[in-house]
C-alpha cells in the first residue's frame, strides 16, 4: 500500500468534513478571503504529515518579500510539491497548473480555493493569456507560483530545463522573482520510499527587477535554475 493511500485511509472519517468545507468554499469563492480558503488546505497538509510519517523543513522564510506581489519559481519534483509550498508560504498563493487537473473531482475544488490558473500547454494563445493574467494579478498585489520546468522532472533532485516563457509574467509585472529549491519532494507520493521522510523547502533570496531588467527570459530562467541547483547540491543528501 502506497503512502498516499495510507494517509487517506487514516483520515477517512475526516474526509467528508474537510472536503465539505473545500467544496463549499470552491462553490462560493467570492464570500471568503484567501486566508479563509487556505485554512482547510493547511489542515490537509498537517494531517498528511502526521499520518504519513512525513515532515517538511522550511528554510529562508525571511527571504519572502514583505510586500505582496511576487512570483515563486520552484523546481517541480512530484505531487507533494503543492503540499510543501502551502507549508512554506503560509499565505495565499495562486498556482499556475496544468488544465487536466481541473477534471479531477476534489483536486479541482482545491485549486479553485487557491484561485489557481489552469494552463493548456498545447494551446499557445491560451497559455499566453494565463501568463498575462499572472502579471495582472501580481501587479494587483497577489502572489503566484509557477513551476518553470513545466512538468515533474521525474529524476529525483535533478532539474529539467527551466522554460523562459514562464518568466514573461515576472518581466511584465516587474516583480520580485523568488527561487525555491524543493528537495526530496518526490519521495512521499511519486516513489515507494519506506520509512520517515523529510522534505526540504529552501526559499532563496528574491531577484528584484533591477537585477534582471534587460535580460532575456531564457537568461532569467537559467539564473533561477542555477541558484536552485547550487542549493540542492549543498543540501540534498544524495
Amino acid at each position: 500500500m502506497n503512502r498516499l493511500t495510507k494517509i487517506i485511509l487514516k483520515n477517512i472519517f475526516r474526509v467528508p468534513s474537510i472536503f465539505g468545507r473545500i467544496y463549499w468554499y470552491a462553490a462560493h469563492p467570492e464570500r471568503y478571503s484567501g486566508e479563509e480558503k487556505l485554512r482547510p488546505l493547511q489542515y490537509i497538509v498537517e494531517r498528511a504529515k502526521i499520518s504519513g510519517n512525513l515532515d517538511i523543513k522550511v528554510y529562508g522564510r525571511e527571504n519572502i518579500p514583505e510586500k505582496d506581489g511576487y512570483i515563486f519559481y520552484p523546481n517541480h519534483q512530484g505531487i507533494f510539491d503543492g503540499f510543501a509550498m502551502i507549508e512554506a508560504c503560509q499565505r495565499p498563493i495562486c498556482p499556475v497548473m496544468k488544465q487536466e487537473l481541473m477534471k479531477i473531482p476534489g483536486v479541482k475544488q482545491i485549486f479553485t480555493c487557491m484561485n489557481a490558473l489552469p494552463m493548456d500547454r498545447r494551446d499557445v494563445k491560451q497559455s499566453l493569456r494565463v501568463i498575462n493574467e499572472v502579471s495582472h494579478r501580481v501587479m494587483q498585489g497577489e502572489n503566484c507560483i509557477i513551476f518553470a520546468e513545466g512538468t515533474r522532472s521525474g529524476n529525483g533532485n535533478q532539474l529539467l530545463e527551466f522554460k523562459g516563457g514562464s518568466f514573461k509574467a515576472a518581466v511584465k509585472a516587474k516583480c520580485p522573482v523568488v527561487p525555491v529549491a524543493l528537495i526530496d519532494a518526490y519521495k512521499p507520493f511519486d516513489r515507494n520510499v519506506p520509512g520517515f521522510i523529510t522534505v526540504q523547502v529552501h526559499i532563496l533570496k528574491p531577484i528584484y527587477y533591477e537585477e534582471y531588467a534587460g535580460k532575456k527570459t531564457t537568461e532569467i530562467a537559467q539564473m533561477v535554475k542555477s541558484r536552485i541547483e547550487e542549493n540542492i547540491a549543498v543540501y540534498a543528501e544524495n
